[in-house]
């Protein structure tokens, strides 16, 4: 797959400098097997707590790779909550993000070491996925960097600085989520980074609203000037034909990155392409949601039903198989 646009290079590089940080351990020692069950039991639980589209494409994972993704969620999940839903201000801070900034350190000491707390069920469970599956230390590091900037920046002048954004805390997800799930080589991971930043923009124009209400706003400003739109009509919520067509813009330079990541299902291990080919798949119906409620994505959060993904995933199994099997016959 060749990068030609600046951000995409720019992506490519960070991932291929976070590729050197694997640690090569294959097991974590010192913590019995009830206790690492009990661990992997707690991310399934908030797994299918916090992310029903998440549950469902993890489903049709083998065992030890379904548990290992879930406790990669439970990871991502309690990175985002210390700064989304943080604690109450204490007398030891004299600010908020100050406080946020402290757990966040916390919390990266706790999940990046070889010896994580025994009453610590997600630092365990990851722990023992990283060292397992060999995930690479700087992926998981840049992740935690990229929720840290929600602290700072709540306003993107251009596509460019929101794809970054969207590396930071998406597709270095599908990276990690690349090592557990397996890849026959290197040239996977272009792939890989721009699926995470189409699943993070289909994020960002489900949940515009919630956003808002806020504080933050992570629609490109020079996009929004284009199209005649500025802060005072999102605070408005008026879902007028400028709000339409900048909206049809954006959804569709989403479904062009889907589009262009989809081959990259055929460079995974044969027993994960169909589970990332359901997420994928199943987050693009958000998109038809939206459209469906005439762009609407202030007074309601656009989903896709349980019924819907039972639907498509007939379709979603076929088409990966085809992907894999169009690459094969081309090689």
């Amino acid at each position: 797959m060749t990068l030609s646009q600046t951000w995409e290079s720019t992506l490519l590089s960070l991932a291929q400098e976070a590729t050197h940080s694997q640690e090569g351990l294959s097991e974590l020692w010192g913590v019995d097997h009830p206790t690492l069950q009990a661990a992997y039991d707690y991310c399934d639980h908030l797994t299918a707590i916090h992310s029903r589209s998440f549950y469902w494409a993890s489903q049709l994972l083998p065992g030890p790779k379904r548990r290992a993704v879930r406790a990669l969620y439970a990871f991502c999940r309690i990175t985002d909550d210390i700064v989304d839903h943080p604690s109450p201000l204490t007398p030891d801070f004299t600010s908020q993000n100050e406080m946020i900034k402290h757990k966040l350190e916390q919390w990266r000491q706790a999940s990046f070491t070889h010896n994580p707390p025994k009453d610590d069920l997600v630092a365990l469970a990851w722990a023992d996925t990283r060292t397992r599956f060999n995930v690479p230390v700087k992926y998981g590091e840049q992740l935690i960097n990229g929720v840290l900037t929600d602290l700072t920046k709540k306003r993107y002048a251009t596509f460019d600085e929101l794809a970054a954004y969207a590396y930071g805390v998406a597709s270095t997800v599908g990276l990690m989520s690349m090592h557990i799930i397996g890849f026959s080589d290197q040239d996977a991971i272009p792939y890989a980074i721009k699926l995470g930043v189409a699943l993070q923009l289909t994020n960002i124009l489900r949940d515009v609203g919630e956003d808002w209400r806020n504080g933050r706003l992570y629609l490109p400003q020079d996009e929004l000037a284009a199209f005649d739109l500025m802060e005072e009509d999102i605070d408005r919520a008026e879902v007028d034909d400028r709000w339409q067509q900048f909206m049809q813009f954006q959804i569709d330079r989403n479904r062009r990155l889907y589009a262009e990541a989809w081959s990259g299902i055929s460079l995974l291990s044969p027993n994960g392409r169909f589970s990332i080919a359901a997420a994928a798949d199943l987050y693009q119906g958000i998109l038809d949601d939206i459209e469906r409620h005439n762009y609407d994505v202030f007074s309601r959060r656009s989903f896709v039903s349980t019924t819907g993904k039972l639907r498509r995933l007939p379709s979603i199994w076929w088409r990966s198989r085809e992907i894999y099997l169009s690459r094969s016959r081309l090689n």
